[in-house]
């Protein structure tokens, strides 16, 4: 039984005023909040357990690794990958993108003329890793591009994967507009045609929707904790086992090392290859107690809570003259990104619901291509999670009337 009221309460700081009114959370695409029981993971780790994982043979360290370990596999079961050590912890996409990015190149994979296929519809962290890997092997950057309605046109795929092709990366949801992307059937055309690595961004997939990495048949993908309800600074690279052996480590140091000598060393097995330095064990513990929170509400329930409230903002919102939703014809999850059309910058309407005690995200969302393809500065977002209500929904509305008055 899906109980909003106490989901809610496991949230002690919605209870909290901005400027003198109830808090409205709608952020959740940059950042959501903790639950109780992730808060107190993170808290008890560090009251009771603290220590620095393997190889210690006192009882914290043994008790500090089994808890983080525990943590790796329940993450191999959320995403479903084949082995828990498929499963890497990194501080959150943007990390392991870079890391993919780095060690294909630290790896020779790439050479000059070769080809790397990303999206219109990618955050800048999706973008600029293998912009710099162009740079660094002479590799050319491609882009699918995208119509007036925010889809990705496919046949671009046809027309451009190759032999040439050696990495596709798109990610599953867009942060910017909230555009469900079918990367099925991208993977099915890349598979078809070329032999290139696929990457799927799910930093905006995993905390909405159930997700399967050995169905979707993708050799990397990535997400970040704090959007589904962890910490900050923790995140997941998964990786194909037969891939990951394949590849060169980004970082160097401890933890990644099977033997050092000033002449030679030889690389740990994995995942802690790819794992240098002390990883952040509390968050990475907390991460597995979010995925437990998550799993005990039923994945099924929180995607059927939030399509409601994206339908019912989506509806609302357009009873609002003047008022424009991007993407608003596509599928789309947990996001609804508008600007007001004639009515001063996204910033001004955000400004006005934040004295309101609404949150939102104005600007560009680290999306600046998609804004450039709109010819706008930025957008409002607001985004959703399982905590939301209809009532936000409608204080929302009110919200952006107001703003509507003030600024016309």
């Amino acid at each position: 039984m899906f109980d909003l009221q106490n989901i809610r309460s496991q949230y002690p700081i919605l209870n909290q005023k901005i400027n003198g009114k109830p808090l409205v959370y709608l952020d959740n695409a940059a950042t959501s909040q903790k639950p109780i029981s992730v808060l107190q993971s993170w808290e008890k780790y560090y009251t009771e357990i603290n220590a620095n994982v393997h190889r210690g043979i006192h009882t914290l360290s043994q008790l500090a690794t089994e808890e983080m370990e525990l943590s790796r596999r329940k993450i191999q079961k959320f995403i479903n990958a084949e082995h828990d050590y498929e499963v890497i912890f990194t501080r959150g996409t943007t990390e392991a993108l870079n890391l993919i990015a780095y060690s294909i190149g630290n790896s020779n994979i790439l050479k000059k003329g070769d080809e790397i296929i990303i999206s219109y519809l990618e955050h800048h962290s999706n973008i600029v890793p293998w912009q710099m890997l162009c740079e660094r092997t002479g590799a050319i950057l491609k882009v699918i591009p995208m119509d007036e309605n925010g889809m990705l046109k496919l046949d671009f795929l046809d027309k451009n994967l190759s032999e040439k092709t050696k990495i596709v990366s798109v990610n599953q949801v867009s942060n910017a507009l909230g555009i469900i992307n079918p990367i099925e059937e991208i993977i099915s055309k890349t598979r078809k045609n070329s032999d290139a690595f696929i990457v799927i961004d799910g930093a905006q997939s995993a905390p909405h929707f159930k997700i399967d990495v050995q169905k979707m048949d993708c050799d990397f993908f990535v997400f970040s904790g704090h959007k589904m309800y962890a910490p900050m600074g923790v995140g997941v690279l998964y990786g194909k086992k037969e891939v990951l052996e394949k590849l060169q480590p980004f970082h160097g140091g401890g933890e990644m090392i099977a033997v050092c000598s000033f002449e030679k060393t030889t690389y740990a097995d994995l995942p802690f290859k790819f794992e240098a330095g002390t990883p952040n064990v509390g968050g990475n513990i907390a991460l597995g107690a979010a995925i437990d929170f998550i799993e005990k509400i039923g994945q099924e329930n929180i995607q059927n809570h939030e399509n409601e409230l994206l339908e019912y903002a989506q509806k609302q919102l357009l009873g609002i003259e003047n008022l424009k939703i991007y993407g608003e014809t596509a599928k789309r999850a947990g996001v609804v990104s508008f600007n007001l059309l004639n009515s001063g910058i996204s910033s001004d309407v955000g400004m006005i619901l934040d004295k309101m005690g609404i949150a939102v995200r104005t600007g560009h969302h680290c999306t600046q291509p998609i804004m450039d393809f709109f010819n706008i500065a930025g957008t409002v977002r607001a985004s959703f999670a399982v905590y939301n209500t209809l009532e936000e929904i409608d204080a929302l509305v009110e919200g952006v009337k107001k703003a509507q008055r003030m600024l016309s």
